[in-house]
C-alpha cells in the first residue's frame, strides 16, 4: 500500500529507541533526522517536513514521559499526535441532500472515484446519482456508465453531446429525485486554461455544496501547484486520494491538502467500486505506525458479513456457535473475508499484526496466502453436498477424486480438512460461553500462539 515505505521507515527509526527509558538530546536529534529523511523521500513538501520535525523535537525534549512509559512509546505518541495534526480532520460530509463537484487532472481517477463515492453514499441509505460531463476523453462515458452499473447507482451522461455545461444542467434535471449528485468533470494532461474555464462554467451551473479534488497518490511535488490552481478556480473543500493500493509515495497528496487548507475526504484503495474508505486521520496514522485501525476493520467486517448474508439468506454466522461448523460455513467465512478487501490492508488494521510484524514477512507472503485461499475454494467447489456438510466422510478415494476435480493435489486437500478441523475445535470452545468467558478465551489464545506464522501458512493455517 502507498506510504508503506514511509511507515516502515518511521517504525525503523523508532525501533532505535528500544530499551531506553530516558531520551538524550542526541537521541532526539537522530530520530528527528530519520523522520525528516522518511518524509522527504515520501515526497512530503520540505516546509511541512521542517514544521513537523521541529514540533516533534521540541515536544520530545520538553515533555516528561508519564511514569512507566518507555522512551520509544513516548516518542511514538508524539509522532502519532503530530502526524494526525499534519493530515488534519476528515472533510465534513453530512449524510443529507448535496451536490459534489469533482476536479482533477486526466488519469487521477475521477471517473472511478465518482462511482465509488456514489456506492459509499448508497450504503449509508441515500440515493446517489453520477453525472458524467467529460466530453474530452474518449471512452469516459462508457467507463462511467459501467462503473455506475457495478455500483448499482443512477447515472446520467450524453455520449452525443460535446457541451459539458449543458450535460451538467440536463443531468441535474434528469436525476432530480436523487439525494446526492456527484458531478464528474473532464481532466487534461496538464492544467490548461480551457480546463479551468470549463470547470468554472460547470460550477456556475451545478452550484455544488462542496468541490473535491481527486489526486493520484503518485502526484509527488507537482501536487502543490495543481492544488493551488484548482483552489483559486473553484475552491477546494476536500481531497480524495486515489490508487493507494499502488507503490506511490503519497506525500504529495498530503502537501496538496495543506496547500488548499482543506482536508482529506476519501481514500481509494483498489480497483473495484467497493474499494473506498472514508478518511479517518487517527486510524490512518495509526495504521501507518503499525498500531492498527479497529474502527475501519469493524466497518469492513460488518459490511462483508452483511453482503455474504444477502447472497445466502439461509446463513446466519451466529448459528456456528450453536451447531456444527461445516465446510460450508468455512467457505462462507472465506467469501466474507474476500469482501473485506486485499489481505495486506486487512492485516494492517489489526493491532499487533500490521506494521512492524508485516515488515518481517516475505514480500510475497500475502500473494501466497491469497493463492492458498483460492485453491481451498476450488477444492470445496469440487466437493459433494454430503462432503461439505460432513467432511469426515472424505477418505483416500474421495481425496484423490477431489484433487483431480479441483486441479490441485491430495496434500492441499488434506491441508483444507486439517484447517477445518482446527477451526471447528476452536469454535467449539466458544459454544455456550458468555461474553466475559469469550474475552478471557481470546486473551488466552492470543498468548498461546496461533499467531501470524500459523495464519500465513507457516504453521497449519491457510489465512
Amino acid at each position: 500500500m502507498v506510504l508503506d515505505d514511509l511507515g516502515t521507515s518511521l517504525r525503523s527509526s523508532l525501533d532505535k529507541l528500544q530499551g531506553k527509558s530516558r531520551l538524550s538530546e542526541s537521541d532526539v536529534e537522530e530520530i528527528v533526522k530519520e523522520i525528516q529523511r522518511s518524509l522527504l523521500s515520501a515526497d512530503v513538501d520540505v516546509s511541512l517536513v521542517m514544521e513537523l520535525s521541529d514540533s516533534i523535537k521540541s515536544r520530545a525534549l520538553e515533555e516528561e514521559p508519564p511514569g512507566g512509559t518507555t522512551a520509544k512509546d513516548h516518542v511514538l505518541k508524539i509522532v502519532y499526535e503530530e502526524m494526525v495534526e499534519l493530515v488534519g480532520d476528515s472533510t465534513e460530509l453530512p449524510l443529507e441532500n448535496q451536490t459534489i463537484l469533482l476536479a482533477g487532472l486526466q488519469g487521477s481517477g475521477k471517473t472511478t472515484s465518482a462511482a465509488k463515492m456514489a456506492w459509499w453514499f448508497s450504503k449509508k441509505g441515500l440515493r446517489p446519482a453520477v453525472i458524467q460531463t467529460d466530453t474530452f476523453r474518449p471512452g469516459a462515458y462508457d467507463q462511467a456508465k459501467q462503473m455506475c452499473e457495478r455500483a448499482e447507482v443512477e447515472f446520467y451522461g450524453d455520449p452525443d453531446s460535446d457541451d459539458p455545461v449543458r450535460i451538467a444542467r440536463d443531468g441535474l434535471e434528469a436525476t432530480e429525485d436523487a439525494d446526492v449528485h456527484i458531478v464528474d468533470t473532464a481532466g487534461r494532461h496538464a492544467l490548461e486554461d480551457d480546463l479551468i474555464d470549463e470547470i468554472e462554467e460547470i460550477e456556475g451551473v451545478v452550484d455544488p455544496d462542496r468541490s473535491l479534488l481527486v489526486l493520484d497518490a503518485a502526484i509527488g511535488q507537482g501536487a502543490k501547484e495543481q492544488a493551488r490552481q484548482f483552489e483559486e478556480s473553484i475552491g477546494i473543500e476536500g481531497v480524495m486520494i486515489t490508487k493507494l493500493d499502488g507503490t506511490a509515495k503519497g506525500g504529495g497528496a498530503l502537501t496538496a491538502v495543506n496547500e488548499t487548507d482543506s482536508s482529506i475526504a476519501f481514500l481509494g484503495t483498489g480497483e473495484t467500486v467497493q474499494d473506498i474508505e472514508r478518511f479517518e486521520p487517527s486510524g490512518f496514522i495509526s495504521r501507518l505506525l503499525g498500531m492498527g485501525d479497529l474502527k475501519q476493520l469493524s466497518e469492513r467486517v460488518e459490511r462483508a458479513m452483511q453482503e455474504t448474508q444477502e447472497e445466502d439468506e439461509d446463513w446466519d454466522p451466529e448459528d456456528m456457535l450453536q451447531g456444527e461448523f461445516t465446510l460450508k460455513d468455512m467457505k462462507r467465512q472465506m467469501d466474507a473475508m474476500n469482501k473485506m478487501g486485499p489481505l495486506d490492508q486487512v492485516m494492517d488494521m489489526i493491532p499487533g499484526l500490521g506494521g512492524g510484524m508485516m515488515d518481517e514477512l516475505p514480500d510475497d507472503a500475502m500473494d501466497v496466502t491469497q493463492d492458498r485461499m483460492r485453491r481451498f475454494e476450488r477444492i470445496m467447489d469440487s466437493m459433494t453436498e454430503e462432503e461439505l456438510e460432513n467432511p469426515r466422510v472424505v477418505g483416500q478415494s474421495r481425496t484423490e477424486r477431489i484433487a483431480r476435480g479441483s486441479g490441485t493435489d491430495e496434500e492441499t486437500v488434506r491441508q483444507l480438512l486439517e484447517q477445518h478441523s482446527m477451526m471447528e475445535e476452536t469454535i467449539g470452545q466458544f459454544q455456550g460461553m458468555g461474553e466475559g468467558d469469550m474475552q478471557r478465551m481470546m486473551k488466552k489464545m492470543g498468548g498461546e500462539g496461533g499467531g501470524l506464522g500459523d495464519m500465513m501458512g507457516g504453521g497449519k493455517g491457510p489465512f
